[in-house]
This record gives structure tokens, C-alpha cells and sequence, in this order.
């Protein structure tokens, strides 16, 4: 029998192109997120955010869901995961219905039922809606309603930002996670999860744009008076800044990845000119020098063709500096970039800072949780918890290891118990014997 007075705890699963993370967390009496155990692995099947590889990928979620596990003493079958690619898209529409009695207060249902109408748009062929989103209600063209209910009217609109995805691109994540011996609880888009994270609701109200860089893509969600006002994803991330490393200071990959994290800053300006970084040369070569400072031109170009695409996408739409008082908000994995929130502000000319997943966490977390990297699976855990309670997915709670081991062993005295009890040592002989008696004796019908 459960205990309704244990926490309920649940799991997350970031499925990223450089990293597949998974995170057992619950909420304390104060509502705060408890991360209780954590599992990060390299990924290898994920290019862009899309899953090019099933078996990397399953192999990649195994190993995160064990070390989550063992992690946290639990184990997990459910998971809450995240979406993300290029192929993420978002169209706004605008939806109407009228009510039968004008004089009856609106009701959820009334908004439930708006909502449903908007999944029956018409998509382009292979697409899918992800989320359905409200802006503004209108009601008996009375405009700018964030709540209508408990209102009366008639007729009842509504603006709504809707966001799709490839069929297929969700197939294979939810084959992925499937073949891994999980069952997916929800789907929710990344940046909308790491926005969950990371991002103050002074700063929602505001106006924000959060940009969230990983290692195959770069996700930007535009925040305004609370709502989500914009989604999109630009096709490159951190991973381009590693290529153009590699052919810039012709090096390996490896080696150009480790200048990159361990030496790479984003702006120029801030490193000396007389700096020079010795790496291993090939077998049988001398070591090869890199100019620090080069390094740094390589990698700030980049990036500044990045903010270029999301300084695109904030005027796409219809936001400008004065619009987003909260300015720039960078996490994920490219946010560790030294200098990276410095380059931002100065070339775009809005305020950034990074943001970091310990907003909603509770006292006493990690040291590593003050990463970035883990923005977008803290997210799905606050996520997991907001479906649960608005009873839009029924809740699945992790098990504690000695519970699942003693319910294991329970089971398997009760298979065993029957075979020994009723019929003894023998039992063998006395089933064949009575089978026997049963086939020799006369039938007892006419039929």
C-alpha cells in the first residue's frame, strides 16, 4: 500500500546533442525542488536536437537513467521529456466560439473546448501540434482579458501561439525512450522547460528574450507581460564554435573542444595579446602553439553570428530594446562561454546575465546544479509537477530501491508457495497420477 504522506518523486530526461541527462527530483513542505539524484552521459545518436541514431540513443538513455538511479537510491519507469530541433516551428492563430447562454459565467471547460478547436488546425503535411498556448481573450469584443473566468458573454475569442513539430522527429524520441524500458509522461519544448528554470517572473512580466545554447541548436523564447509571446530555433549552437576552432587553429576536434572550454572567451578585447597555448602535436610532430587571442577572434565571430539570428528573431517579432526591459537571459551548455553575456550585451545593446537552474531549487542542492547545462531538465521536473497538479497527466512516483527489491522478493515466495503446500513433497507424482485416473475413466455423458 502507498504512503499518501511520502513526497511524490518524479523523473526528467533532457535528450540533447552533446548530453543525455537524466534528474529524480520531488518537492520539499515548501514547495521547493528537491534534486535527488542525477545521471549525465555523452551523447552520440542526437545531430540538431533530432534523434539520427536509435540504438546510440537508447544505449545513451540506459546509462543516464542508471546513474540517475543509483544516484538517488530510486528507481523510475516514467520519465518527462523534453523536444527540441530544427524542426520546431510556431504560427499564431486566432480562435472563436460562441455559448449557448450568454448569461452563464465561463467555465474551464469553455477554454478547454477553444483549445481543442485549435488542435484541428490544418498543419502542413508530417507536422504535429506540441503546444497550444493562450495570448489574450476576448469576450463580446471586450480585448486584453488574460482570465475570463466567471465572466459572462456570448462570444468568446482567444489568441494563441501554437508550436509544431516533425511526427516523425517526436516518433523517434518517443521509440528511443520506449526501447529504454520507460514510458513517457509528457513532452514539453525545451526552452519552454529551461525558461521554467531560470527565468524570474519580474523578468517574464518585463519582457525577456531567453536563449538557450546547445550544443546542435539555439532556442529563443520571448517573454511579455507573463506569456509566452515567441518561439524558435536557429540550426547551429555551440558545436559550429568547436568546427570553426578546428579549422581555424588547425587542430583535432578533441583538442579544438578542450581550448574551447578550457581557453575560449568571446571577447577579444579581454585577452592579452602575448598569450600562447602549447597543445600535443601528432604522433612523431613538435607541439603546436595557439595564439590565446586568436583563439578568441575565432570564437567571437561566431557567436556574434549567433546573436546576430536571435537579434533576427526578437525583431521578427515585433520586440525591440525598449519592449524588453528584462533584456537577454543565456543558458544551456553555451552559456559557460567566458565573456559570452559581456559580448551579448554589447552587441546587441540589451542587459544579459546567464541564467542559472537554482530559482525553484531547495536548500542545500549541488554545486554542479549552478550549471547551466542543467537548465532544461530541472525545468522538466517544475513542468512534470505543473501537469500533475493542473490533472493534466496522471502522477507516476519513483520507487525506493529497498521497496522495489522487497516487493520483488514478496512476489516471488507468493509464486512459490503454492507448489509446496497444498501437495507436498510429491507433487509431481500426484499430478500425473490423478491425470492419468482422468484419461482412463469412462466418461459420464451419453454425448
Amino acid at each position: 500500500m502507498t504512503d499518501t504522506t511520502q513526497p511524490q518523486t518524479i523523473a526528467a530526461l533532457d535528450i540533447g546533442t552533446t548530453k543525455v541527462c537524466a534528474l529524480v527530483g520531488r518537492r520539499d513542505a515548501y514547495g521547493r525542488l528537491e534534486i535527488l539524484g542525477t545521471g549525465k552521459v555523452e551523447s552520440e545518436g542526437v545531430m540538431r536536437g533530432v534523434v539520427s541514431n536509435i540504438e546510440k540513443t537508447v544505449r545513451a538513455i540506459s546509462e543516464a537513467r542508471r546513474l540517475a538511479e543509483e544516484a538517488s537510491g530510486t528507481t523510475f519507469d516514467t520519465v518527462h521529456v523534453g523536444i527540441a530541433g530544427q524542426h520546431i516551428k510556431s504560427l499564431q492563430h486566432r480562435g472563436m466560439m460562441m455559448r449557448d447562454n450568454a448569461q452563464s459565467e465561463i467555465s474551464q471547460r469553455d477554454i478547454d473546448r477553444l483549445i481543442s478547436d485549435v488542435h484541428k488546425l490544418v498543419l502542413p503535411p508530417g507536422d504535429k501540434i506540441l503546444h497550444v498556448i493562450p495570448q489574450e481573450y476576448t469576450v463580446d469584443n471586450e480585448q486584453g482579458i488574460t482570465d475570463p473566468i466567471g465572466m459572462s458573454g456570448s462570444k468568446l475569442e482567444a489568441n494563441f501561439h501554437i508550436i509544431t513539430g516533425q511526427i516523425t522527429a517526436s516518433n523517434n524520441i518517443h521509440r528511443c525512450v520506449e526501447r529504454a524500458g520507460l514510458e513517457m509522461a509528457s513532452v514539453t519544448l525545451e526552452p519552454i522547460a529551461s525558461a521554467a528554470s531560470v527565468l524570474y517572473e519580474d523578468e517574464k512580466q518585463a519582457g525577456v528574450a531567453l536563449v538557450d545554447i546547445g550544443g546542435g541548436t539555439t532556442d529563443i523564447t520571448i517573454f511579455q507581460d507573463g506569456i509566452i509571446r515567441h518561439t524558435a530555433v536557429i540550426p547551429f549552437g555551440g558545436n559550429v564554435i568547436t568546427k570553426d576552432i578546428k579549422a581555424g587553429c588547425t587542430v583535432m576536434e578533441h583538442h579544438a573542444e578542450k581550448l574551447k572550454v578550457s581557453y575560449g572567451c568571446a571577447l577579444a578585447s579581454e585577452v592579452y595579446e602575448n598569450r600562447v597555448i602549447v597543445i600535443p602535436g601528432l604522433r612523431g610532430r613538435e607541439p603546436k602553439e595557439i595564439s590565446e587571442k586568436n583563439l578568441a577572434r575565432i570564437i567571437q565571430a561566431r557567436a556574434e553570428e549567433i546573436l546576430d539570428h536571435v537579434l533576427w528573431e526578437i525583431r521578427r517579432a515585433g520586440f525591440d530594446g525598449q519592449r524588453l526591459i528584462g533584456g537577454i537571459v543565456l543558458t544551456g551548455g553555451g552559456a559557460l562561454l567566458r565573456d559570452l553575456e559581456k559580448l551579448a550585451a554589447l552587441h546587441t545593446g540589451l542587459t544579459a546575465r546567464i541564467g542559472t537552474p537554482i530559482e525553484h531549487l531547495a536548500h542545500g542542492y549541488q554545486e554542479k546544479l549552478t550549471s547551466p547545462i542543467y537548465a532544461t531538465g530541472v525545468g522538466l521536473l517544475l513542468q512534470g509537477f505543473a501537469d500533475i497538479d493542473a490533472g493534466k497527466i496522471r502522477p507516476a512516483t519513483a520507487k525506493p530501491v529497498a521497496e522495489e527489491t522487497e516487493t520483488k522478493e514478496d512476489t516471488k515466495e507468493a509464486v512459490k508457495e503454492p507448489a509446496t503446500a497444498n501437495d507436498g513433497p510429491n507433487w509431481f507424482d500426484n499430478v500425473f497420477r490423478k491425470t492419468k485416473e482422468w484419461f482412463e475413466a469412462e466418461p459420464d455423458s451419453d454425448f
